[in-house]
């Protein structure tokens, strides 16, 4: 992870103009309630160029200056170690980190002041942190004010959106290494998940097999798993996770591991049968879940570089608008309930989305206002799904039935490669794992 840090902050460097200094926070600890903090996760940005993993960090990039990275960290502290663990101090900060620099975060106004001296730009993150930005603009501000003792005051902010997330987009070779192990995590995880779904269960009993699955290889949540059965399927991201498995009900897991900062994100949908029977489909539900499933693969087939992400989801309404015209649950012609706006009544929301640090991860769509063709290296789900509100208008057989199945995807020279591949979505092969039973601790 941190030779890939070096070889990042390289090419972040020779984007940054000579004349710029670029700023980036690792963020604070997030009090949870009363004296207990929620456990800390740095800034992506900030660990993409860095790999330092403690609070109230600060890294500056000063690209035309003698020592062109600067770490600002909490120094070491025996006493407050003995409480919350090691500190890497300011030594580590240089000598682990490879920071050209290194001094207390407490010093950082001061510090700030005199990194921003002569530049004429600042690359930051507006709007992440109000205090941030107070921070960054009361630096400008003392800087303009003292420029009759021979000060130059940055009279540019440029968004990081610009130049750091731009690198993010196509993924290095560490990047996709971490990205292969979280997805392969993540699918051992959704096979646990598979084999527990009974009725009787609660969702937060497969919640916590879906946990447990990304902890025994070291992994966290990439974010709040979506575990959800019945109508609550049909609720985007739900998370609350409290009512009993239904028999006869779809069960709809959308999780993710994360693992060294890098997260899968996949999506499963099946039905919940009796405990010592098999899975099965409804009529109804087969017949919504085949239309995704044949927009989902269609999508991922036409996936390669040089598509953008436009494309993919406009092939993927025509294609689950198609299926619903064909049942006769949406009128008229597939092209017009997708420019009329009626397929959005069943499926709301787009259908892929950047992977990497972050579940929705960074990078433009739609740089100089133009869809993007997509690159070699970079990572996105598709995730087609159909979603049948418990109060619609269709007759009971059709309501509350959710379904989303989605994939990880990694853009090749050639074309794609599917990462989630072994993790199952054909309904035959879906159908043997559900209700299987788990095995723990092997």
């Amino acid at each position: 992870m941190l030779a890939a840090c070096v070889s990042r902050r390289a090419a972040f460097l020779e984007r940054l103009p000579t004349n710029a200094c670029a700023v980036l926070f690792s963020g604070r600890e997030v009090r949870r309630n009363a004296e207990n903090a929620h456990r800390f996760r740095p800034s992506s940005d900030f660990w993409f160029l860095t790999g330092f993993s403690e609070p109230d960090a600060v890294a500056v990039f000063t690209p035309g200056k003698d020592r062109r990275f600067t770490l600002f960290c909490r120094p070491r502290d025996r006493r407050a170690e003995v409480w919350s663990g090691h500190r890497t101090g300011l030594e580590g900060a240089t000598e682990l980190y490879g920071a050209d620099q290194a001094f207390d975060v407490a010093e950082l106004p001061k510090r700030l002041f005199e990194l921003f001296n002569g530049c004429e730009e600042v690359h930051f993150l507006v709007g992440e942190r109000s205090e941030y930005d107070e921070l960054v603009g009361r630096t400008i501000a003392q800087l303009r004010r003292s420029e009759r003792d021979g000060s130059r005051a940055p009279g540019r902010i440029v968004d990081l959106n610009r130049t750091l997330h731009e690198l993010r987009v196509q993924k290095d070779e560490a990047a996709v290494l971490c990205l292969r192990k979280s997805c392969q995590v993540t699918v051992e995880a959704h096979v646990l998940a598979m084999r527990a779904c009974v009725a009787g269960k609660r969702e937060y009993e497969i919640e916590a097999l879906i946990d447990y699955a990304f902890r025994r290889r070291n992994g966290l949540p990439g974010f709040q798993s979506i575990v959800a059965s019945g109508k609550n399927a049909t609720t985007l991201h739900y998370v609350s996770c409290n009512d009993e498995l239904q028999a006869g009900q779809m069960f709809l897991a959308d999780a993710g591991c994360e693992l060294d900062g890098f997260t899968g994100d996949v999506t499963r949908s099946y039905p919940i049968p009796l405990a010592g029977q098999k899975a099965s489909f409804s009529k109804e539900q087969r017949q919504l879940y085949d239309i995704v499933l044949d927009a989902q693969l269609a999508a991922i087939a036409a996936v390669r570089p040089g598509v953008t992400i436009e494309e993919l989801h406009t092939l993927t309404c025509h294609r689950l608008a198609s299926g619903l015209c064909a049942l006769g649950l949406l009128p008229g012609d597939p092209a017009s309930a997708v420019e009329t706006g009626a397929l959005l009544r069943f499926f709301p929301h787009r259908s892929n989305h950047f992977l990497g640090l972050d579940v929705h991860d960074a990078g433009r769509y739609f740089p100089g206002g133009e869809a993007r063709p997509l690159l070699s290296g970079t990572v996105l789900t598709v995730e087609p799904g159909l979603y049948i509100q418990p109060d619609d208008a269709l007759g009971p057989a059709w309501r509350g039935i959710g379904i989303r199945i989605e994939d990880d995807i990694l853009i090749t020279a050639t074309g794609h490669e599917v990462l989630t591949a072994d993790l199952p979505k054909q309904p035959e092969e879906l159908l043997k794992l559900v209700g299987a039973g788990v095995t723990l601790f092997v």
